[in-house]
């Protein structure tokens, strides 16, 4: 017997790319990594359109987390898309290497500096743990398939940033921006410092509210003001506060000029009240019975004296707009070292300020009452001094959003301290901070608004710590005036060229009589060291401004959406500072990583999704898949379950990219591909609808919509493929003669998808695009990542194709109502497979004509053995046998099927009427025979 199969172009089932992703991606790690594949891509771009992603510095400290994945493929994404834009991409990887949490880890090992270790010593030990780690996560990212110049990335540690750094700051101060003086400020008091307010966070603490009476000295005065002519009684202002540890240093009680306050009285208690707010108050201090005396304006009250509850001190009644009847009493304590509306108001009354409480949280030696106690343990010992006095009315605790350190995670306090600041009002940095946002593209949108209401209300900028591990502010100054030194720009880039050489230990080192002369003795050398966020805020300067292949400003930069307050911020307020405009033309936000419950990743809470373990088990292309495929706008889902289903979805565009490969092993692209004009009319639809998805793909990747492109390729690979034409052409594929137009019609269109395919997924899926590269057929580059995107054939107009585009839907729509009563069918035992059946199709709004054009490539289409076409008023039973829905707008059609009566081909499994007419091979049909002894079939071209 003949062994038909042989005659067959069956596919290459042992063909490549099966998977095994965490064993296969390392193999093209290497490759990469030999092939210096992004020094390429610079020699091959090079005077091209640039674009620049600058990268915003994750902190040296740590293995990567999935929040860092999520941000560094994000921003790989992009840079490849430009690429195969023809897009001279450069990215520039970098690192935050000084501050507090690497001087802690430092700390556990070696103890403070000072203590049983130099401070030089200990800059030694953080900058050598900064590099161990920069090491570790450079490793975990080039992991993930990002490209980069890992060889060279940027560390603010660097001697040549650090120098620059300074520089800036240099700049900045001689814009007059900067200047020195006591002002409040966050205080940690694990850090021991100074905090920005992009290092708070405000989180639930539990706090003692406590109403205080400050009682009246002047009575006189008092009942004179609220109209009041008799009474002896004592009279007391209380106040409403949830800091008692504050009282010590309390010099005021603030009230507002325009709020109504009552004169109450309640038994023996005569109280001055906010009018709105007294009925809540007396009812918190329990008092019955209460009888409004008299009313008077807050202004009336200006200049009142009254008594501290505790202290042997007399203090006045003054007036701010910051006194509200929200909560409380309407009078507000007022203790200006220790809060920022406190200090503000205390100024325009030239109030002490006064600030008892040191560096580490304590009250300071002769602080009265609490001396050597931690501010909030003084807060029980307060509470019950005000009780021993009578002075207490209320107390009872209150849950209420604080500001806490967003390192340690503790509860910060308010300490007035002599601090450097840029200033907001100097050369209206605040307003054309604002306009500069409004020039700028935000993504998503709602980024704009968040940080104009951050710039627009936020203090000046605190950039002072009290630390050791960071860039110095490398000023000095006059020890009685205070002033600057006259050659600050000078010294400030003589110690700049020193840094450069030696680090900033070149500052902690340096005499200052080496630079002043004469004049070392009359300045003093500032001790202090950057916020952090000034390094990282001044990196285009530092880096953008300093690398020749990068520019200023970038095109974007893309951080989480903490980072409004962050990086973004700070690199706009340095920006503007130096050149009144932004350091970025766009900025994209990503949201936080939640677990599927929606709640934060934390290792206490065990719902950590690590991408080590990920790519271990996954692969790093399913950790990239995920990213794309989740609107990252908003908190971004993760779990096993999710993962598992982004893993199901790669499954299908690789197995659809690997059923393509598989059927053009022997195709040679120069020698086998037919023109447009001459393939089949399904070849040249599925190149419409490719091309339709290319334009999208572009465009998507262009407005960042990563997830639109995954849904969308997968959608072509699943539905348009993998449901419709690779169904239909099988017959065509394997039973046509290896050479034949209609073989080499299907080969070509599937060579073109492909060429289309693998540039799609390069950006998400680099390491299989990468691999599905290395194995299409025709001459090429050395990588997918060295492409650009592919430009189709050029096409015959649509107005002479057999079936339009719509046609085609139509087509489509018929086919998928065929399949669902054949599986009906199939299911029931009366067929085995779809080529056991005969259709009959009953077509009501929709010309038979139209797919009888298709001819006998109809039943390839539907995959059966015969289809024939009817008008639905032809044969009017069919009409009640089975009411179908809507096709598709105003066709219907209705259908009967049957089993075939005729024999079965057994090398192309069709039923047809002519198998054995042929004696020399009497189980073929005739197309068959033709296929295997002639000259081939000629399938309808159109």
């Amino acid at each position: 017997m003949t062994d038909y199969k042989a005659t067959l172009n069956l596919p290459h089932t042992e063909f490549p790319m099966r998977g095994n992703l965490p064993q296969r991606e390392p193999a093209t790690l290497a490759r990469w990594q030999e092939l210096d594949l992004y020094a390429r891509l610079r020699a091959e771009r090079a005077g091209r359109p640039r674009y620049v992603l600058h990268d915003g510095p994750p902190y040296a400290n740590g293995d990567i987390h999935i929040g860092h994945a999520v941000n560094k493929i994000l921003k790989d994404i992009i840079v490849k898309a430009r690429t195969l834009d023809g897009c001279d991409a450069p990215y520039v990887p970098g690192w935050d290497c000084h501050g507090l949490p690497i001087e802690h880890v430092v700390e556990k090992k070696l103890g403070k500096p000072g203590d049983k270790v130099s401070a030089s010593d200990f800059r030694a030990a953080c900058r050598a743990y900064a590099a161990q780690q920069v090491a570790g996560q450079s490793v975990d990212f080039q992991r993930l398939g990002v490209i980069g110049d890992w060889k060279q990335p940027y560390l603010t540690m660097a001697p040549q940033t650090e120098a620059d750094i300074l520089r800036t700051l240099g700049r900045i101060v001689a814009g007059g921006y900067v200047s020195k003086g006591e002002r409040p400020v966050h205080w940690c008091l694990d850090c021991r410092s100074a905090l920005a307010e992009a290092e708070v966070d405000y989180q639930d603490k539990t706090s003692p509210a406590v109403d205080v009476c400050f009682a009246v000295n002047d009575r006189t005065g008092v009942l004179a003001a609220f109209g009041v002519t008799n009474g002896d009684q004592p009279i007391s202002l209380p106040i409403w506060t949830t800091t008692p540890w504050t009282l010590p240093a309390n010099q005021a009680v603030a009230l507002n000029a325009d709020l109504d306050y009552v004169l109450v009285e309640a038994g023996a208690q005569r109280l001055i009240l906010a009018a709105d707010l007294a009925a809540s108050a007396c009812a918190r201090y329990g008092l019955d019975g209460r009888r409004e005396l008299g009313r008077c304006r807050g202004a009336a009250l200006e200049g009142l004296r009254l008594r501290h509850p505790f202290l042997d001190l007399d203090v006045p009644v003054i007036l701010g707009d910051h006194v509200t009847t929200e909560a409380g009493t309407g009078a507000v304590h007022t203790a200006p070292g220790h809060g920022a509306d406190d200090f503000a108001i205390g100024k325009t009354y030239h109030l002490k300020v006064y600030n008892p409480v040191g560096a580490n949280g304590c009250f300071l030696p002769g602080t009265p009452f609490v001396e050597g106690l931690q501010v909030f343990a003084a807060n029980k010992v307060i509470v019950e001094l005000l009780r021993e006095r009578g002075a207490l009315l209320a107390d009872r605790p209150i849950q209420h959003s604080y500001p806490h350190c967003w390192r340690h995670k503790t509860p910060t306090i308010t300490r007035t301290t002599p601090q450097w600041f840029i200033a907001m009002a100097h050369r209206d940095l605040r307003g054309k901070a604002l306009a500069a946002i409004g020039d700028t593209d935000w993504t998503p949108a709602w980024g704009e608004a968040r940080i104009h209401g951050m710039i627009e209300n936020r203090p000046d900028w605190c950039i002072s710590r009290q630390r050791v591990w960071g860039v110095p502010i490398a000023l000095f100054v006059h020890c009685v005036t205070g002033e600057l030194h006259p050659r600050t720009a000078q010294l400030i880039e003589t110690v700049a060229q020193r840094v450069e050489q030696h680090g900033i230990e070149a500052w902690f080192d340096l005499d200052p009589a080496e630079l002043l002369g004469a004049d070392a003795a009359d300045y003093d050398k500032v001790q202090d060291i950057l916020d952090v966020w000034f390094d990282s805020g001044v990196t285009h300067a530092s880096v953008l401004e300093r690398r020749p292949e990068l520019a200023f400003p970038a095109d974007l930069y893309l951080e989480g959406s903490d980072q409004h307050r962050g990086w973004f911020h700070s690199s706009l307020l340095t920006s503007v500072a130096l050149h009144g405009h932004a350091p970025y033309r766009g900025v994209l936000t990503h949201g936080f990583t939640v677990d599927a419950a929606g709640k934060k990743m934390s290792k206490s809470a065990g719902n950590v999704v690590a991408p080590q373990k990920v790519i271990n088990q996954l692969g790093a292309d399913v950790l990239r898949l995920w990213v794309a495929s989740t609107d990252y706008s908003a908190e971004m889902t993760i779990s096993d379950e999710i993962l598992s289903r982004s893993a199901d979805a790669y499954r299908r565009l690789r197995n659809t990219a690997r059923f393509l490969l598989a059927n053009l092993v022997d195709f040679d692209p120069p020698r086998h591909s037919v023109p447009p004009q001459d393939m089949l009319a399904l070849d040249r639809w599925l190149l419409r609808r490719a091309a339709a998805l290319d334009a999208e793909v572009r465009d998507d990747y262009a407005a960042f919509q990563f997830h639109e492109v995954s849904q969308k390729v997968h959608h072509f690979c699943a539905v348009d493929l993998g449901a419709f034409y690779l169904d239909v052409i099988k017959d065509r594929q394997y039973t046509c003669q290896a050479d034949s137009a209609a073989r080499r019609s299907a080969q070509t269109a599937m060579y073109h998808v492909l060429e289309l395919l693998v540039r799609w997924l390069a950006p998400i899926l680099s390491f299989t695009a990468e691999e599905l590269w290395q194995h299409l057929p025709g001459a090429r580059q050395d990588s997918v990542l060295l492409a650009e995107w592919y430009d189709l054939p050029t096409l015959p107009d649509v107005a002479t194709e057999v079936l339009s585009p719509a046609e085609w839907d139509h087509l489509r729509d018929i086919r998928d109502v065929v399949n669902r009563r054949l599986e009906r069918l199939r299911v029931a035992g009366a067929i085995g497979s779809a080529l056991d059946a005969e259709v009959d199709l009953y077509l009501e709004g929709l010309d038979p004509a139209l797919l009888e054009k298709l001819g006998d490539e109809l039943r390839f289409v539907l995959i059966c053995s015969y289809v024939r076409l009817h008008q639905a008023s032809a044969y009017p039973a069919a009409l009640n046998s089975d009411n179908e829905p809507e096709v598709s707008g105003s066709a219907r059609l209705w259908l009967t099927v049957q089993a075939s009566a005729h024999p079965k081909c057994v090398r192309c499994w069709h039923h047809r009427e002519d198998v054995g007419s042929n004696t020399e091979h009497p189980e073929l049909c005739g197309r068959c025979v033709e296929n295997v002894a002639g000259a081939g079939e000629r399938r309808r071209f159109a």
